[in-house]
């Protein structure tokens, strides 16, 4: 089974969903650099402030805050048994930190699953995204409902849509994505690590497909 895997997609594309369907049917670590900025940014930390201030706008936490993060992170016990990345590498001086990184822990990254999915549907997905302000469980307008409108199912707590997830920020972070994170997926290819599968098929066939070529 192909295990330390990177999974890559423009905002919306569904990568959350899909590392955390992973997570739990094939026991990886699912790490999600947005979910660490978010809980630094929640606890008012001073690189959560920082990391506040670039996310609110559109635009990526500088190189060096972000590599310092995944590196600490990959270099836990958790994540002999492999990993999934979620939002990082974003940029190629990140992706070439990334492979040295892993050179230098011996966790090398074995597949890089990429999401490819259309800017309309992108908007859709993103716009109309909730988030419970208690617990984080992600909700959706239109696809995702909560029993009670505004209210978690789980824990009961607010639901709320993040500053970033709107169609003005979303314009930003789709030009950052094709101007610095697309020529990653060619710096892959030319590593034999790149796989694309097509987001629009839904979540459950997306599931079976990428779960199935990574256990052959």
């Amino acid at each position: 089974m192909l295990k330390n895997i990177i999974l890559m997609g423009p905002p919306g594309a569904g990568k959350g969903t899909l590392a955390k369907q992973l997570k739990e049917s094939l026991n990886l670590v699912h790490i999600s650099t947005g979910d660490m900025f978010r809980d630094a940014i929640k606890a008012q930390t001073e690189l959560g402030k920082l990391a506040a201030s670039y996310i609110n706008a559109g635009h990526l936490v500088p190189d060096d805050v972000t590599i310092g993060l995944v590196k600490e992170r990959l270099s836990q016990k958790d994540c002999e048994g492999g990993f999934l990345l979620d939002g990082f590498p974003r940029t190629l001086p990140q992706a070439e930190a990334l492979q040295e990184i892993a050179k230098e822990i011996s966790r090398p990254i074995e597949v890089v699953i990429n999401l490819d999915c259309d800017n309309a549907e992108l908007v859709r997905r993103i716009s109309g995204r909730r988030v419970c302000k208690n617990c984080g469980a992600p909700y959706h307008i239109d696809s995702m409902k909560p029993k009670v409108e505004g209210v978690c199912d789980l824990c009961g707590g607010p639901l709320y849509q993040r500053k970033d997830d709107n169609e003005e920020a979303l314009k930003v972070r789709l030009e950052h994505y094709v101007s610095e994170t697309k020529p990653l997926l060619d710096y892959y290819d030319k590593l034999s690590l790149l796989k694309s599968f097509n987001s629009l098929t839904g979540k459950e066939i997306l599931f079976d497909e990428v779960s199935s070529y990574l256990k052959k």
